[in-house]
Formats: C-alpha cells, structure tokens, sequence
C-alpha cells in the first residue's frame, strides 16, 4: 500500500507501527491547527492553572508510585476495554493510590482523544500525563489547554534539538517533562536540563515485543537528577519491588490493569501486593 502525502509518495508497507504513528501524526496535527488557532488554545479553561509536581506525587510515601493509564486499545492488542468511563476509572485508580494518571490522546490507533484527558482532569486531584506521540509544539499547548501536567517525548521520533525544544516550551508553560527512552544510544544523545524524568521503556515499538531487562541494563546509566520511570511489562508487584531495588521511582502499568473489567479494582488488588 502506498499514499501520497503531496511531497512523496510513501510506502507503507516497510514501515514499522512507530513510523505509521509519525506519518498519521502530522497530519492529526495540521488539521488541528487549521481547526482550533494558538491563541484559542490559551484562552481555554485550563490553560492558566497551575501544573501539579510530578516529583511531589511521585516520591510521596503515602502513593505508590505507580502511574496508571487509561488506554481503551493497542496497535499490537487491538481493543483492551472500550467499555468502562475514563472517569471512573481514573478516579478509582487515584483513590486506590496512584501518583499519577497517564492518559492516550491519541485516536486512530489508540482510541484516545482530548475529551478523554479533560474528563480525567476534572475528575481528580492528581498529576495527569497526556500520553501521545509529541512532535510539534502545537501538541505541547494543547496539553497544557487540555489539564494536563506532564508531557511525554519520546527519543525515538525526536531529534536531540527537537525534544531540546518542545521541553523548554513546556517548562516555560510549567509543564513536567518525561522523557521516553529505549536504549543507551537514545539516552546519552536526549538528555537535558529541562526534563524531570526519564523513561524507560520495556516495549520495542517497533515490533512490541517487551522485556523489564530493559529498564535495568539503562538504570545505572540514568543521571541521578532525574526520575527513574519504568515503563510497561509490569504485571505483579514483585517486579515494582524489584525495580524500586534498581533506583526506580515511577511505573508505568496500563494494560495490566485495561484488561480487567474493572480496572480500578484490579489496582487495587495489585497495591495490596506491594504492602
């Protein structure tokens, strides 16, 4: 199969998932500039608020460090749960002791949308992280008119000036910073003064095949400025008390939770295991 974007035409059979995402992203982001202008963005209702301390939240003893995610799909897992209210289940992971919320935005391959991370705001008093596929700042002023606290910016699609950028607009907008990272090489070439956290994360997106190994092969290399987040293949509360071992301060864990009919129950029965 092949599209023409204007400027070439594009093969997208010997595209991996990730570079798909890209391809769709900038499209999903100039329309969005055509529909809704920068300044419309900043006279929203939440632009002004002030942003939650991602740090705060997550090194607090009285949570769990655990940021957990409301994701209705997956490219490698199709539909996880598309029966259950972004509300509620947002709420009820807060209530069971989440330090933070993660929150897909994206639609056509995730089944996000804003609507979604809105909802999540006006329903909780924790941290929420808008979790997509950041390219353009643009998408940074959409969090921040959006409710959200924290962005994601993942090395794998960004160049070191790229994500040099989008996190020093965020700063400037009081946004916490989480920088994804896969390997080594992504690290050492990505890291800057205007990140609060670095990310690892144990799923290869390009063929999605996971391993937490991941997270400790690159734990020693972090700098000890940042947070320590570690992302997917979490599924027991064994691995958190093991990679809390590592130096890690923060786990991702959405699926574990999706899959269940009531993905706030299934949390908290996942924190009893960690007492």
């Amino acid at each position: 199969m092949t599209q023409d974007l204007g400027l070439k035409t594009i093969d997208f059979t010997k595209m991996n998932i990730l570079d798909k995402i890209v391809i769709n992203k900038k499209r999903e982001v100039k329309l969005a500039k055509s529909l809704t202008s920068r300044d419309q963005l900043e006279k929203s209702e939440f632009f002004q608020r002030g942003c939650y301390s991602f740090k705060q939240f997550l090194l607090d003893p009285l949570r769990t460090g655990i940021i957990a995610e409301f994701k209705r799909k997956s490219p490698s897992k199709g539909i996880i749960n598309d029966k259950v209210s972004v509300q509620s289940v947002t709420a009820a992971y807060a209530s069971a002791g989440a330090s933070a919320l993660s929150v897909l935005t994206d639609k056509d391959f995730f089944m996000g949308s804003k609507v979604d991370i809105i909802q999540a705001r006006q329903a909780n008093s924790i941290p929420v992280l808008r979790k997509d596929f950041m390219i353009d700042e643009y998408q940074v002023i959409e969090a921040k008119a959006w409710g959200a606290d924290i962005i994601l910016l993942i090395a794998a699609i960004l160049t070191p000036v790229e994500i040099q950028n989008l996190a020093s607009l965020a700063k400037g907008f009081g946004l916490n910073v989480l920088l994804e990272v896969h390997n080594l090489e992504e690290l050492e070439r990505s890291i800057n003064p205007n990140l609060d956290a670095i990310g690892v994360n144990n799923r290869n997106l390009a063929d999605f095949t996971v391993s937490v190994e991941t997270s400790y092969a690159l734990a020693p290399y972090i700098p000890k400025e940042f947070l320590k987040i570690s992302e997917s293949a979490i599924s027991n509360p064994e691995t958190i008390k093991q990679l809390k071992a590592a130096g890690f301060n923060g786990f991702l864990v959405g699926e574990n939770f999706m899959k269940q009919d009531d993905p706030g129950m299934a949390m908290r029965d996942f924190v009893a295991g960690l007492k």
